[in-house]
């Protein structure tokens, strides 16, 4: 199988509560078992969670370690994840560091330059940070983790 045609059947295959298993599983850090992975995301039952592992043991992104438990054997970027940066063992919207930048920038100007300042400035800083900021809330609000 073509290296594009696996990406886009992981791609295809990585949504809902099977990209939430790969979630947990990638924030461990270290191998988690069936019903580790069941209790932490809340599933019904360890057979909803075993689905979803076998998905990915299927599709080649986790596999199963001497002891039973399953680790990650690959790192994959599905598209909603690019919208995200990982930072420690958070994820945050990318948008967001437009968003301090530009209220950095506006912040800056309004306090350093108060006795003339331009129209067009004050809106473009002030605007676009604002855009950033509504952007970074709305992709925060959406997350799929």
């Amino acid at each position: 199988m073509a290296e594009g045609n696996i990406d886009e059947k992981i791609e295809y295959e990585l949504r809902g509560k099977t990209l939430k298993v790969y979630l947990y599983i990638l924030r461990q850090g270290k191998p988690a078992g069936v019903r580790e992975v069941q209790r932490g995301l809340g599933l019904s039952s360890p057979s909803v969670a075993f689905h979803h592992i076998e998905k990915l043991t299927r599709l080649g992104i986790i596999e199963q370690d001497s002891l039973g438990n399953y680790v990650l054997n690959k790192r994959v970027d599905p598209g909603i994840l690019q919208a995200f940066v990982n930072v420690g063992k958070f994820s945050l919207p990318r948008v967001g560091f437009y968003a301090v930048f530009f209220t950095t920038v506006a912040a800056a100007y309004l306090v350093a330059d108060s006795s003339f300042l331009d129209l067009y400035a004050v809106v473009g800083t002030v605007g676009g940070a604002a855009a950033f900021w509504f952007e970074a809330v709305r992709l925060w609000r959406r997350k799929p983790f």
